[in-house]
């Protein structure tokens, strides 16, 4: 009993966090979860659109209308998804790049459904994760699936192939193996599981999961809705076209003008040492470097990425190196590029967990103080500041036992509409569960106590520009 307490304790201090950083959430606790859903898809309200915003949200909608025809889709669907893009502007970056029968994924998709269907939206883009390694913790992550209640090997990789390993590694041969990880796995689920993936290889895992979640899709939710899926590889499509242009903001502002990316880093540093620590580090300098299939952090030093493990120079910080190699993969954005491309120049809103709805603003903030310091485009610092909502929490707001494979096995489609309105009249305080990933996470239950004594308030500066 005081171990259930302490979680009930845990998961209520999650939640009075976020309500104390994000107050308009609080109304929505005991209503429904669609009713949560549906104010996070609301298309922000209009405001100031400089031309910056204007050319980054056509660059993104090319990437995402390309994305589309190449994973199968028509160009009349492709069109359609970028349109509802283009009204709605928000997009789910919570998940990384899982299978959609991953429990993780699947319901954070239903959440997005819900939000959807409130506005009567046929589309879905979905931005995935996929600068992650294979296993992200013993038995978890996009390598592993649980199976009839056991973790499965999804490419039936060796440790040692999996383990600092990522998504992205390649080029390879990667197949749907679903090997058990006991002897007690159910073959004929395996089975069956098996002859609902593709059974060609593929160069990258990434490739293989987001050709699989393609094919899952309309076997799990029917296709009244259709589902594009993009990645970091994407992402490095959108960053080398921002690249590309010579009056494209990002490659003057930001590779060109030595002042606002060193700017920014300083802020980021600043952040790191103040009551704010421990949300949004330096991890690498703007982009990851791949090498014999791992991902390793740069530093951006006298204009140059340095791989701070051996002081070699990767790539000169200028468009004509860094374009090369987000060709040849060798360069792909980090998590502030990509929510710089995707969210805070186009102006879209993006919803993810369990850390997002605390990093991204303080992203956010990062890049106005960085504009503000060096005297740079005032319009977007303007923007910035007065937008509707600009990213919430979005991912790992349903919580739910019932697996996901044993009810598309059951039951296909069938009963995925009474599954998604079952879940959406759940009151939001219920429907999150127990908030697991989030009681399970230090820095929440750090966060409360610094909230509660005052040392952050959600009227800090560095929170101003949320």
């Amino acid at each position: 009993m005081d171990e259930l307490s302490a979680d009930i304790d845990a998961k209520w201090a999650v939640l009075e966090a976020l309500e104390a950083l994000y107050p308009w959430i609080k109304q929505f606790r005991s209503r429904p979860v669609r009713d949560y859903a549906s104010r996070l898809f609301e298309a922000p309200a209009s405001g100031l659109v400089p031309v910056v915003r204007r050319q980054a949200l056509d660059k993104l909608l090319g990437v995402i209308r390309k994305a589309a025809v190449r994973s199968g889709l028509s160009a009349d669907t492709a069109a359609e998804i970028c349109r509802d893009l283009e009204r709605r502007r928000v997009l789910q970056t919570g998940p990384h790049l899982l299978l959609l029968l991953d429990p993780e994924a699947y319901y954070t998709h239903i959440f997005s459904l819900l939000g959807l269907a409130a506005h009567g939206c046929s589309t879905y883009v979905s931005y995935a994760v996929s600068t992650v390694s294979l296993v992200e913790r013993s038995r978890k992550g996009p390598g592993w699936l649980p199976v009839d209640g056991r973790p499965s090997n999804v490419f039936g990789l060796s440790r040692s192939q999996m383990v600092g390993y990522n998504l992205l590694s390649g080029p390879g041969s990667y197949r749907f193996e679903m090997v058990p990880a006991d002897t007690g796995a159910r073959g004929d689920v395996l089975a069956q599981l098996r002859d609902l993936l593709p059974s060609t290889p593929f160069q990258r895992p990434a490739h293989a999961i987001k050709a699989a979640n393609q094919a899952l899709w309309p076997k799990l939710f029917g296709s009244r809705c259709a589902f594009l899926q993009i990645d970091d590889e994407d992402i490095a499509d959108l960053v080398a076209d921002h690249l590309s242009g010579a009056g494209s903001w990002l490659r003057t502002s930001l590779l060109e003008e030595p002042a606002l990316a060193l700017n920014i880093l300083a802020e980021i540093d600043r952040l790191a040492m103040g009551p704010w620590s421990g949300w949004l580090t330096r991890s690498t300098d703007f982009f990851w470097f791949y090498h014999n299939g791992k991902r390793l952090p740069l530093r951006l030093a006298a204009g140059d990425l340095i791989d701070p493990s051996s002081g070699v120079k990767v790539a000169g910080f200028n468009p004509s190196d860094i374009g090369a190699r987000l060709s040849d993969r060798t360069l792909i954005p980090n998590f502030f590029t990509t929510m710089l491309v995707v969210s805070m120049l186009p102006g879209v809103r993006v919803l993810g967990g369990s850390h997002q709805p605390v990093f991204y603003p303080l992203m956010r903030h990062v890049v106005h103080r960085a504009l503000e310091v060096t005297g740079m485009a005032p319009e977007l610092r303007q923007a910035l500041e007065t937008d509707d909502v600009s990213g919430a929490w979005g991912h790992r707001v349903i919580e739910c036992g019932d697996d996901p494979l044993e009810r598309c096995l059951a039951n296909p489609i069938s009963d995925a509409d009474a599954v998604v309105g079952r879940l959406g009249a759940a009151p939001l305080a219920e429907a999150c569960g127990s908030l697991k990933g989030f009681v399970s996470d230090p820095s929440w239950m750090e966060l409360h106590r610094r909230l509660g004594r005052g040392t952050i308030t959600a009227a800090d500066d560095e929170w101003a520009v949320n």
